[in-house]
This record gives C-alpha cells, sequence and structure tokens, in this order.
C-alpha cells in the first residue's frame, strides 16, 4: 500500500483567524494608549505653566503688600 498524501489546508484555522482579530485590535489599542498618554503629557505641561504663572501673580501680590506697609 502506498502512503496517503495529506493536503494542506488552504483555508485558515479558527486559530489563526482570532490572532489575526486579536493583532489588530491590540495595534488599534496601542494606539489609542499612547495618544492618551500624550494627551496627558500635554495636559500635565499645561497645569505646571498655569502654576508657575500663578506663583509669579502670588509673589508680585505679596511684593505690593509688602511695599503698602
Amino acid at each position: 500500500m502506498q502512503a496517503a498524501h495529506i493536503r494542506a489546508n488552504a483555508l485558515p484555522s479558527v486559530t489563526d483567524a482570532l490572532r489575526a482579530v486579536e493583532s489588530v485590535l491590540l495595534a488599534r489599542g496601542q494606539r489609542t494608549a499612547r495618544r492618551n498618554a500624550w494627551t496627558s503629557v500635554l495636559e500635565d505641561r499645561r497645569r505646571a505653566k498655569d502654576r508657575v504663572e500663578a506663583q509669579h501673580v502670588m509673589e508680585a501680590v505679596a511684593g505690593r503688600a509688602s511695599l503698602g506697609t
């Protein structure tokens, strides 16, 4: 008897399909995570700038108050 030839299945398996979907979703999630992280960095910079400006205002007000007494 001759050995039977096994043909490779040309259709992707369910596992392969799930892995493909997972990679697409993870890639999208990573883009969202990076965008969110960058937005947080920009917001932190804005708050730091606001703190510095507020500090300058407080120092200016304190300087005027000490001149008036």
